[in-house]
């Protein structure tokens, strides 16, 4: 019989990675909530939001995070451009998740050894700024096959979390 395990029956190593999610204008707060869900998941540094200031206490984004809100490290910047400038002082690679004209499928991200990322996911109607995406070393997309050109934000980020941290993960393996 197959038996479903708890969370203290799995053998999930937690590991944390070199990234930061950074927000930029998100005001979903179920997509808040998701979000921190999915920092929690991938072993992210933190997010940073960057422009509305979050409400910490929404009970909806309570419910979705569930009690990853008060474990992920988190931010507030009002301003996406400095915050983008100083983590790349810091040593930070900024990259976009949209779709642009030299925008790449994500599963073609290809990171170096000890590369710290900041993933940029944009505004849940017009996306990540134009002005951010200038700052930007490159741009991702996640390739759609339906009608849409487009996903819900925390899903994509999923997503790309999965690929970035699958392609960081490969050096931990060796």
């Amino acid at each position: 019989m197959i038996e479903q395990l708890t969370h203290k029956e799995t053998s999930f190593q937690q590991t944390e990675f070199p990234i930061i999610l950074l927000l930029d204008n998100i005001t979903g707060e179920a997509n808040l909530g998701s979000l921190f869900r999915l920092a929690d998941a991938f072993g992210i540094q933190k997010i940073i939001f960057c422009g509305t200031k979050p409400n910490l206490s929404s009970n909806r984004l309570k419910r979705t995070a569930r009690n990853t809100f008060n474990t992920v490290d988190s931010e507030y910047h009002e301003d996406t451009i400095s915050a983008i400038k100083y983590l790349k002082e810091l040593g930070y690679n900024p990259v976009a998740l949209e779709i642009t004209s030299n925008s790449k499928p994500i599963q073609e991200i290809s990171i170096e050894k000890e590369q710290n990322i900041v993933l940029i996911a944009g505004n849940e109607r017009h996306g990540v700024s134009e002005n951010a995406l200038k700052l930007c070393d490159a741009c991702f997309h996640i390739e759609m096959f339906g009608n849409n050109s487009s996903m819900n934000v925390a899903q994509s980020v999923g997503i790309a979390l999965y690929e970035i941290t699958k392609a960081l993960n490969k050096f931990a393996k060796k």
